[in-house]
């Protein structure tokens, strides 16, 4: 089933090679300037599809939303599975389309996708 949207997470030092990544994959990716830790834009492939990353959403890692659902990719775990494998480094993304009325018992619960699997795992920032 096809995802509204698409959010996973990569570290903040490879934001550069992921922008690189989707252009070749993809297609051009406009990104306007950074407003804090926020930055805008389009990326152009089949349909424009508009996108945010906002730097240190968890820690080092910077949240990636695509603001559609015509990305390449019907799941999280798809687009992670694409760019694990893409920039051969750790992505994570949410274990389903958790929704804030659905409680916060799965909340935690992620993927760490990487070239050589995937992994379930608790994410739960330390306050």
């Amino acid at each position: 089933m096809r995802q509204p949207d698409i959010e996973i997470y990569l570290k903040e030092e490879f934001l550069d090679e992921l922008g690189t990544w989707l252009e070749q994959q993809v297609g051009r990716l406009d990104l306007g300037p950074w407003s804090g830790t926020t930055r805008r834009g389009t990326l152009h492939g089949d349909a424009a599809i508009p996108l945010m990353i906002v730097r240190k959403a968890a820690g080092k890692w910077a949240s990636i939303w695509f603001e559609s659902d015509r990305t390449p990719w019907a799941t999280d775990l798809e687009c992670a599975r694409a760019i694990a494998h893409g920039l051969n480094r750790e992505v994570r993304c949410s274990i389903g389309g958790w929704e804030e009325q659905h409680g916060e018992a799965d909340a935690d619960r992620w993927y760490k996708v990487t070239v050589a699997g995937e992994e379930e795992f608790t994410w739960a920032l330390k306050p």
